[in-house]
């Protein structure tokens, strides 16, 4: 899944929402078209959440000394990614 399975999700059910005025005995296309553009903006948020969360990575080492005491040292690191070629 991704941006574009969303958004693709978004469309079609705005498309049923919106445009269709037939009608199927038993099926509401109107609340089908809703609850797709729904699922299909949820997709999105997720995508994006998880495109921001693979950016930092963080990395704790505890050392033990020959005298007993121990240093914990945590390291983040932010991955910036290249602009796009245009």
């Amino acid at each position: 899944m991704g941006y574009g399975f969303g958004i693709f999700l978004i469309a079609a059910g705005l498309i049923l929402a919106l445009a269709i005025s037939d009608r199927i005995e038993g099926i509401d296309l109107g609340l089908i078209g809703w609850i797709l553009a729904g699922a299909g903006a949820l997709v999105v948020v997720i995508t994006a959440i998880q495109a921001n969360a693979r950016r930092s990575a963080t990395t704790t080492a505890t050392t033990t000394h020959p005298d007993g005491s121990q240093v914990t040292e945590q390291r983040t690191t932010e991955r910036q990614d290249p602009p796009p070629v245009a």
